[in-house]
């Protein structure tokens, strides 16, 4: 699994709650984000949220406010709604909402250029016209000197221009309109209302100029123009080209806004991964491993054997540079290209994650000598990890897979003492059972792990398990609550929607009234029977009956 998983999650997340205590303020996001990560490999979805909530909090820069508020948005999708009620008393609003990147980026303080006294004679005037093609702006000479060096040089130091009245600029890219914009901003210091195009000519006639208090001021002006996915890929480009931070970061708010969808444009892809170290820095400032994790992420639950996703993890590999963020980034890596059947690439992946300390990774590199057919060198390598650490339960789990007979089920067995939520330990002993035509030892194996763990694949044993023993009003209970829970499930290794076998076993089973329905929710909340009262409300909520209370009941059994 492409997950961070330390041998001990005790130590780690205490060690974490310790640095938190005492390092930097700037440090906590990526503390976090380790912590998020911890949760992640424990399969604690809810606790992954509240650390990213607690990086999204404390972040110290908008680009980490950015990033973990388009994270929290992806984890929470399908909660917009909720969102919305709780708006008007100010709770997740900020969330899922926009920031104003402009007010939130630090303003800078500019130093005023050159002196109001003009450098060369004073016979000069105190005016300059600029000359457009056809059209002429006249401004004030030591304003316009004001705005840079280039400009105080231009006009007050030893060049022509500084003696002249008229000096020509039709040749440096800014139109009538801009250059009377420029002239307002050397009197006023902002600019006002500017269509799109006359700011961007302003923004690289600014650059020319290094008219720094200029820049700035178009960058926050542009910014409020990333309304959609095109205007921000056009417009990264050009802050890329033009280094505007306030631009670039405004851009990529809108692209993460839109995750995971945008993920499938190849021009966002092109600007994620064609982005050199500086233009990284531009639109992320020193976030860049924080993005790229997301990012990686999220192309990983779309489809983990694509190009996409392996360049973005590629990336990730490029900017780990604590050994921690080595672990989850070649470990991830690891999977991803084993995945894809490409062992030799797998193999360093993993080798390079176990060497920063991930132990975790040593069953990445058994899994490719299993593959290989060298299944007594991967069962060397488990056991070597096995008698250096603290024995964990994954680690009998993967020597098990490695070895046959009496050595193998010991191993299983083990695994299910040391971790007793491991599913594959249950279901192969199950499967071993039915194989033995005793199905129901196999079911009281089975139900060992449901009776504290609702775990889909374990479901879709016990329904193999029912219908063996034609115990079919069991099955399609089994089944509800496989559909309430994952709706588009498929079963038998991915082959037949989950719905496809409900209807066939809904043949063999009675139809409920609504009345009936009732009585046997009644009886199945009263014996805590979770599975029986899903599947009650399943069945329920396909006929007319009232959808309110059945949602509202079938919520609180969820959230149980």
């Amino acid at each position: 699994m492409p997950l961070y998983k330390p041998l001990d999650y005790v130590e780690v997340l205490s060690r974490i709650h310790e640095e938190l205590e005492q390092c930097r303020p700037s440090e906590r996001p990526g503390l976090y984000l380790v912590q998020s990560q911890v949760f992640r490999g424990l399969g604690e979805p809810k606790l992954r949220q509240r650390s990213l909530h607690s990086a999204w909090r404390c972040a110290s820069t908008v680009h980490e406010k950015v990033i973990f508020g388009a994270w929290l948005r992806y984890e929470k999708r399908g909660e917009e709604i909720i969102s919305d009620v709780l708006a008007s008393c100010r709770k997740c609003c900020r969330e899922f909402g926009l920031l104003d990147v402009a007010s939130e980026m630090p303003v800078r303080n500019f130093e005023v250029i050159g002196s109001w006294e003009t450098g060369s004679s004073s016979q000069v005037s105190s005016m300059v016209t600029f000359q457009i093609q056809d059209g002429r702006v006249t401004c004030d000479r030591c304003k316009i000197a004001s705005l840079s060096i280039p400009f105080c040089s231009m006009l007050n130091g030893p060049f022509t221009e500084s003696q002249l009245e008229l000096v020509d600029l039709s040749e440096n890219g800014i139109s009538l309109e801009g250059m009377r914009a420029v002239s307002e901003f050397s009197s006023t210091c902002s600019l006002g209302d500017l269509p799109v195009e006359i700011l961007l000519e302003i923004l690289v006639f600014a650059n020319t100029f290094c008219c720094d208090s200029l820049k700035d001021a178009c960058d926050r002006k542009l910014a409020s123009f990333v309304s959609s996915r095109q205007d921000a890929v056009e417009l990264m480009t050009l802050a890329f080209e033009e280094n505007a931070p306030v631009l670039a970061a405004s851009c990529l708010q809108m692209l993460l806004q839109e995750l995971p969808d945008c993920l499938a444009d190849d021009l966002v892809i092109s600007l994620f991964l064609g982005a050199t170290a500086q233009q990284q820095l531009i639109m992320v400032g020193q976030a860049s491993f924080l993005l790229y994790c997301l990012l990686s992420e999220v192309a990983m639950n779309i489809d983990p054997r694509t190009d996409t996703t392996v360049f973005l993890s590629e990336k990730l590999v490029q900017l780990a540079v604590t050994p921690t963020q080595k672990q989850i980034a070649f470990h991830q890596l690891g999977c991803i290209r084993l995945l894809r059947k490409e062992y030799s690439e797998a193999e360093h992946g993993f080798e390079v994650a176990f060497s920063a300390g991930h132990v975790y990774s040593i069953a990445g590199i058994a899994r490719i000598a299993g593959i290989q057919g060298q299944k007594a060198l991967a069962y060397e390598k488990l056991s070597s990890v096995i008698t250096s650490n603290l024995p964990l339960g994954w680690m009998h789990l993967e020597r098990s897979l490695y070895s046959e007979g009496d050595r193998k089920l010991a191993d299983l067995d083990k695994a299910s003492e040391l971790d007793p939520t491991l599913t594959y330990p249950y279901m192969y002993r199950a499967a071993s059972l039915m194989r033995k035509k005793d199905a129901k030892l196999a079911l009281e194996e089975i139900n060992r792990l449901l009776g504290f763990k609702l775990a889909l694949e374990c479901l879709e044993l016990r329904i193999c398990l029912y219908v063996a023993l034609e115990d079919y009003k069991s099955a399609i209970c089994d089944i509800h609550a496989i559909l309430t829970l994952s709706p588009d499930y498929r079963m038998l290794e991915g082959r037949v929607a989950a719905s496809k076998i409900g209807t066939l076993l809904g043949a063999h089973v009675e139809q409920w009234n609504t009345a009936e329905c009732w009585l046997q929710l009644y009886e199945r909340w009263s014996s805590v029977d979770d599975i029986g009262s899903l599947s009650v409300i399943y069945r329920m909520l396909e006929s007319d009956a009232a959808k309110g209370v059945l949602y509202f009941r079938q919520s609180l059994l969820l959230l149980r």
